[in-house]
């Protein structure tokens, strides 16, 4: 019988209880909305919570339970989802407060497939404003406090709100969402794990955009096993997201649990090690042995498609122009009323160009064709997810180009990933010695989640750095 508490045990586990019987739905929710209300106000998770509809879900939940309506391990787990998600009947702000006003009059795509699945929302986390960020910064409703330090060290973005709750027990899995890093940053930085899906895997419809070319839903969660449940139950076509048509869903739990052995895994070299923390550089480097010890086959290549990708996409100036487009209304309307850093940023996609908009995206269509021939020998590739750990806010956030700064450098190993539109999947690999969480990225080709999931799942069997859990009894936490 395990030991861990029960706010930071995994969707399996949790699954494993209820049909037990030695918890109800009902009781988890409550467990962890006492828990919310015992840590929010310092961490800053939640942008709003539905504890009211919480509660009537869960006893929904329970209610099918002993009828025997049983709809998977998903059935009666907390939840929360990125405030990005349209959730009928709230507020989708984006991180912005003009918009504390705009409230969802349907359910987006992904919240209704796992409203099937049974799930219990407990609310929306905190994002960067219009999700343009990857330090998680946000001056408007404020910055979440990264769990694994006293110091308030930056969370990561834009699903900032998400990784901070999933990481302090605050709910089991959160939805996120990721154009150039924004599920895998906060997965790294706060020590979960983090699935970046291929557009096209996962309807977005409802989804408040950054980037209709970039745009992908992901998963945070506590393990590769959880976001692989979450992920299966969220595929699939939707026809009112055009890039979900024509491609059948895949069964990623078939082989989740098979062998690498004989799996061929890369380090690729170029750029994404380079300015690396050294101590990131030693616990991703020794990744390598673990597969090996699995039964892989572990490489190093030259990657320089890489350095390729940042050069069609410097500093994200081509998200900014369809930011721009999207948001064209409150930047032009409402600039003042902005975060100032993300105004300033996305504001400039205006003076793009169209041919050089469309100049790029040819490019970019070339580059993945030539990096899928690249990788058409390879399983994955290994990278560290970002090359720094988390930095304090106050060291980050004291002017803009100190902001920009960082911001292009916890983005530039992610960012590449979404120019090429490979899937990827962050999963913690170590500590620093001040008790900070380093992230292992494991690339995949397009549309191949089971791959990454499955090399992901292999990992964890043998290591237990996704077993680690922040200290908190600066806030009281016994």
């Amino acid at each position: 019988m395990t030991t861990t508490p029960l706010h930071y045990q995994t969707i399996t586990e949790l699954a494993a209880l209820i049909r037990k019987g030695e918890i109800t739905c009902v009781e988890l929710a409550r467990h962890f909305i006492a828990r919310i209300n015992r840590f929010e106000d310092t961490l800053n998770a939640y942008r709003l919570l539905c504890m009211e509809s919480t509660i009537d879900r869960a006893k929904a939940a329970d209610r099918a339970l002993k009828e025997g309506g049983d709809h998977g391990p998903l059935q009666g787990i907390p939840y929360a989802v990125k405030d990005l998600i349209d959730v009928k009947g709230l507020a989708t702000t984006a991180g912005a407060r003009i918009l504390e006003q705009h409230i969802a009059a349907e359910d987006a795509a992904v919240i209704r497939r796992l409203e099937q699945a049974g799930m219990v929302l407990l609310g929306k986390t905190n994002t960067v404003q219009f999700a343009f960020s990857g330090v998680g910064i946000n001056h408007d409703h404020g910055t979440p406090h990264n769990p694994w330090s006293e110091t308030h060290c930056l969370p990561g973005g834009s699903s900032s709100g998400s990784g901070v709750a999933v990481a302090a027990g605050l709910v089991p899995m959160a939805l996120g969402t990721d154009t150039g890093g924004s599920v895998r940053v906060p997965a790294a930085l706060c020590g979960t794990a983090g699935l970046k899906t291929t557009v096209g895997r996962v309807s977005r419809a409802g989804v408040y955009p950054l980037s209709w070319s970039l745009d992908s839903v992901g998963v945070l969660a506590r393990s590769v096993e959880d976001a692989a449940l979450v992920y299966q139950r969220m595929q699939g076509a939707d026809i009112n997201d055009d890039s979900t048509l024509g491609r059948s869903p895949q069964d990623v739990l078939k082989n989740l649990k098979s062998s690498v052995k004989g799996m061929r895994l890369a380090f690729a070299e170029t750029i994404f090690f380079d300015d690396i923390h050294p101590e990131v550089d030693t616990a991703v480097r020794a990744c390598g042995d673990v597969f090996k010890d699995l039964g892989a086959e572990v490489t190093r290549i030259e990657f320089s498609e890489a350095a390729q990708a940042i050069q069609l996409n410097p500093g994200g100036v081509f998200i900014a122009s369809e930011g721009y487009t999207l948001n064209k209304k409150w930047l032009e309307e409402n600039f003042d009323q902005l975060d100032p850093v993300v105004a300033q940023r996305m504001i400039k996609g205006k003076d793009i160009t169209a041919a050089d908009y469309l100049g790029n995206m040819l490019a970019s269509k070339r580059l993945r064709a030539k990096v899928y021939n690249v990788l058409k020998d390879i399983d994955a590739l290994l990278v560290p997810t970002t090359c720094v750990p988390a930095k304090p806010v106050a060291e980050v956030d004291t002017d803009i180009d100190t902001y920009l700064n960082h911001n292009t450098m916890y983005l530039r190993n992610t960012n590449i990933g979404n120019t090429l539109n490979l899937c990827g999947l962050s999963v913690p690999c170590g500590f620093t010695k001040a008790g900070l969480p380093i992230g292992l990225l494991i690339y995949g080709k397009p549309f191949q989640e089971e791959v990454i999931l499955n090399i992901g799942y292999a990992f964890q069997q043998i290591t237990d750095w996704h077993r680690n859990t922040p200290d908190l009894s600066w806030l009281g936490d016994a």
